[in-house]
């Protein structure tokens, strides 16, 4: 058993071409012996481009909780781990504050690798102030929920970020 723990690796993945992988990036998910993903059939092909041989695993929303503690388990033991989403940087509208917070509570370091974020991507071609701003990720599917959110935010002086499913947009 190794006496110093394992580093959790929060690795921010390309949002749409796989170029934009950083080289550090792309050295982690290289290094470290396991890959937590959001779904490992999306992270497949970004692994294998890069000569990964991590193993994987699957980090989302319906199983963090169980796999938090026995990531966090593996890092005790000296196991470096890295956290991806499907696109973008983990923890921002995806998986992971609950492994991060476990790990954190635990002792163990855990360090960013950035890189793609949709919202700042965005915020940076809209032509809106971007000085000041608040970021919502995701509305509720719901349109009373929907409605009653966006009413909340009707005095915000700030730009407004949302998140929104591709499946959820009506074409103009």
């Amino acid at each position: 058993m190794n006496a110093q723990p394992g580093r959790l690796w929060v690795v921010a993945t390309p949002i749409g071409n796989l170029d934009d992988l950083s080289g550090r990036a792309a050295e982690i998910l290289r290094e470290v012996p396991l890959v937590a993903a959001e779904d490992t059939r999306h992270s497949a092909p970004l692994l294998a481009r890069i000569g990964s041989r991590a193993r994987t695993i699957a980090l989302h929303e319906h199983n963090e909780r169980e796999q938090a503690a026995r990531l966090v388990e593996s890092l005790l033991q000296g196991s470096d781990i890295a956290l991806i989403s499907d696109a973008g940087t983990p923890l921002v509208s995806d998986p992971g504050y609950r492994l991060v917070r476990a790990a954190r509570e635990a002792g163990i370091a855990v360090s960013p690798v950035p890189g793609a974020c949709a919202a700042i991507a965005a915020l940076s071609v809209a032509g809106l102030p971007s000085d000041r701003f608040v970021f919502e990720g995701f509305l509720a599917a719901r349109a009373s929920a929907r409605r009653e959110r966006l009413g909340a935010l009707v005095a915000e002086s700030r730009t407004l970020i949302f998140y929104e499913s591709g499946h959820r947009i009506v074409d103009a």
